[in-house]
């Protein structure tokens, strides 16, 4: 949220790239630079008083974006703003004073005040370090900001400042060195000198202290870091957590095509099953001068045994899991009341939502969500902490969980404990959040379809839905301060990203800002997928999008692909971020092959069972519902069985790899691009919630991971892969390559990109290896 537009603006008449026509599709067409379809607007907010939406924006093509404006109402096309007007504009992030006049935030490592009713900015800080972090102190007479890992407080009114914290890295120096030691003793007993000198220094020490000025206790982290430091609201209590990071052996990566001509090593991730220690929450209690961890003691199952013990006969002794509290730190009730915060067991099995105790340094339970597979979902966890928030003038603490199975909203209340849930349904909802007048969530969901994603809102009582939007396909929303219009991004599987506004109001009609899409691009029907489902072995409803040539060929072929990342939504109606893939299957279109894309076992969008689906087994169900597809298009659309082939990158040329190895019957080819070999070599973020890690669950591992399938490698193969993939690294297929080596296995190609990461950057790259993955469709499906 900004502040109204002031200054210079440059009217710019909007550009479109060259006014070329795309007849017909090629490899080397579709996989240039992106920029030839032209420029999505991006990370839209709003001016303070609701007037002006502010967004970055590049359809010049210049090198770097811009900084566009438009106000409803007034504009007829955006305007580019002059860089140096961009630049002072207030940050987007930041945080309100209670009455929502001021406007505190960070900015290039310093801090700013910027009031909101008569659009002045006040810089409170200009330092060479970095200050973040900064909060309004309860009273708001003062802000709170972190500051070389230090809690810092400056009052407004004289910019006195005061540090609140000494934290120091490493141990504290014992100030009398061997003082235990006996030949210490001995000297200060038997020698008087000695013992009178260091009465004397204790004596001038102690006097030192007394007349010093209030210092904040020194506090030693001996190991690990800390970071997420925090102020209650009655400013008797510090928080921060404390952590080590970068535990494990890390691995490394050369780089052959360093400057120096030499090969380069670089550092990147350790592997699954590396050390991980839990993050801890301290307390300084500055009233007492007393510095505490938080006990998580007492709370419920933090010492059961996971589910999958039971396959091994695993019964440890006096079993207790290990919790870390997450990364967002204490979450306060707006009266000061009450301290939230949440936590997640190690083996992500539980998330706890708890209320700390900050006097005692104790937490007690609110709500427990148990998976025997892993915690996730929207707004729940995995890769980031779930979302969570107050009820406004209540004690009420609003929440994500799939406890019903799909995410949606919850209160509980601190007075009571009952928990009440405001949404329910098979669909699940995604960004909610509380508007500046308090009276409604907003929140986007797929209630419709679990390929469309509509904005919604709803009381803070829960109830029904009232639906905002009405463009069919996926939309991206922010609400102007005032909460009278929504700034949209909206897109179809056709049509990429563009910004939009309208009233905020069940019946409003969205009014489009930007005409951001090359002619070129326009010039060619793209075609809008069929969204069909089918069903099955397991009597499943699998979605996905089919594209199918206007009169094809009986007997024709077919190619399925599998999208990326598992955890991923691709079979929905807004533009993918697979729009290269997109295109390709346009060209396959042309070229007579049918295309089945679908949102397989472990993809997002359709609640926690489809989720866990691949739980302790990649490579089952994900696979078999290709293998299902495969069926389903030959018995459905006219496809010759013995002429479907498969592709994918990541996860989804994993999945290519074990549908060559293990149903060599089913697919005919398969391109596997970028792909996981061995699970026991990927991430342990991704990895261990899924696999758990290998030391504990080697089954898991072995049954999920293609190397020890390669021998049933009958069909041709393509391997495509970057060697500076720092993501999934060129060791894997390396050793996956070497393993066909010794099976001699014969029909398989492998394809290096020696300057390219996990994603592919330059589109020499992009249009070398789909050329490839052509040609073998061509030669072993037509």
């Amino acid at each position: 949220m900004l502040r109204p537009l002031l200054g210079t603006l440059l009217l710019f008449p909007l550009a479109t790239l060259s006014a070329q026509t795309l007849d017909v599709l090629t490899v080397e067409k579709i996989m240039r630079d992106p920029a030839w379809i032209g420029s999505q607007p991006s990370n839209p907010r709003w001016s303070f008083d609701g007037s002006t939406i502010y967004f970055n924006w590049n359809p010049e093509n210049e090198d770097f974006a811009s900084t566009y404006a438009y106000t409803p109402g007034t504009d007829t096309q955006p305007r580019k703003m002059e860089e140096a007007i961009a630049n002072a504009l207030p940050s987007s992030r930041g945080t309100y004073n209670g009455t929502r006049t001021q406007w505190l935030y960070a900015q290039q490592g310093d801090l700013f005040l910027h009031t909101i009713t008569d659009g002045t900015t006040r810089q409170l800080t200009n330092t060479v370090g970095r200050e973040s972090s900064p909060a309004f102190s309860q009273d708001e007479q003062s802000i709170i900001f972190e500051a070389d890992n230090n809690l810092f407080k400056l009052r407004l009114a004289d910019s006195f400042l005061e540090q609140l914290t000494d934290i120091r890295d490493g141990k504290e120096r014992n100030r009398n060195g061997e003082e235990n030691s006996f030949l210490a003793r001995e000297n200060e007993r038997l020698i008087d000198y000695i013992s009178e000198t260091q009465e004397s220094q204790e004596t001038r020490r102690t006097r030192r202290e007394a007349s010093a000025p209030d210092r904040p206790l020194p506090i030693y982290l001996g190991s690990g870091s800390a970071f997420g430091l925090q102020l209650s609201p009655d400013e008797r209590f510090i928080t921060y957590l404390k952590g080590t990071f970068g535990e494990g052996e890390r691995t490394e990566m050369p780089n052959y095509l360093a400057a120096s001509g030499y090969v380069a090593m670089e550092n990147a991730r350790p592997k699954v099953g590396a050390p991980e220690t839990p993050t801890t929450l301290w307390i300084y209690d500055r009233q007492e001068g007393e510095h505490y961890q938080v006990s998580l003691e007492g709370l419920p199952g933090q010492d059961e045994l996971p589910a999958y013990y039971t396959e091994y006969d695993r019964q440890p002794q006096d079993f207790s899991r290990d919790i870390s509290f997450a990364f967002g730190g204490i979450n306060y009730s707006p009266d000061g009341e009450y301290a939230v915060t949440q936590v997640y067991s190690v083996d992500n099995k539980d998330r706890w939502i708890v209320k700390v105790n900050l006097e005692e340094g104790s937490v007690e339970n609110l709500n427990r969500q148990h998976d025997d597979a892993w915690i996730a979902g929207p707004g729940v966890g995995w890769f980031s902490q779930g979302t969570l928030g107050w009820i406004p003038n209540s004690s009420k603490l609003w929440f994500v969980s799939e406890a019903s199975g799909y995410a949606h909203l919850y209160t509980i209340d601190l007075k009571n404990d009952k928990v009440q849930a405001l949404t329910k349904g098979d669909f699940e909802i995604y960004n909610p959040q509380i508007g500046p007048k308090q009276e409604y969530f907003y929140f986007a969901a797929n209630d419709e379809h679990p390929g469309i994603r509509h904005v919604y809102r709803m009381k803070v009582k829960g109830g029904k839905l009232e639906q905002l939007t009405s463009l069919i396909g996926g939309h991206e929303f922010v609400l102007s301060p005032t909460e009278e219009k929504l700034a949209l991004r909206h897109s179809t599987a056709t049509q990429p990203w563009e910004l939009y506004w309208q009233a905020n109001g069940t019946n409003a009609k969205p009014m489009r800002v930007t005409e951001s899409i090359s002619e070129e691009f326009q010039s060619y029907a793209w075609r809008t997928p069929d969204y069909v489902t089918f069903t099955a072995s397991d009597g499943a409803e699998v979605y996905a999008r089919l594209y199918k040539p206007e009169n094809p060929t009986p007997d024709g072929p077919a190619v399925i692909f599998v999208h990326g990342a598992g955890y991923l939504q691709n079979a929905h109606q807004w533009w993918s971020s697979y729009f290269r893939e997109y295109m390709f299957h346009n060209l396959l279109v042309d070229q007579g092959y049918t295309v089945l894309d679908m949102d397989y076992r472990a993809s997002s969008g359709y609640g926690r069972d489809w989720r866990t689906g691949i739980y302790r087994h990649m490579g089952g169900k994900d696979l078999s519902d290709q293998v299902d597809g495969a069926k389903w298009l030959a018995s459905n659309h006219g496809i010759d069985a013995s002429r479907i082939g498969i592709y994918g990158g990541s996860y989804g040329g994993f999945i290519t790899l074990m549908a060559l190895f293990t149903e060599p019957d089913v697919f005919a080819c398969g391109a596997a691009l970028r792909s996981v070999t061995d699970w026991a070599h990927y991430n342990h973020p991704y990895t261990s919630p899924i696999l758990n890690t290998p030391a504990l669950d080697s089954i898991a591992y072995v049954r999920s991971s293609p190397i020890y399938f390669a021998e049933g490698l009958e069909k041709p193969l393509l391997m495509c892969h970057g060697m500076l993939d720092d993501n999934v690294q060129f060791q894997d297929i390396v050793r996956l390559t070497q393993r066909l080596i010794e099976l001699g296995k014969e029909d398989w190609e492998l394809a290096v990109y020696p300057a390219e990461p996990h994603g592919f950057r330059r589109p020499d790259a992009w249009t070398d290896e789909y050329k490839r993955i052509l040609s073998l469709f061509e030669e072993h499906l037509k």
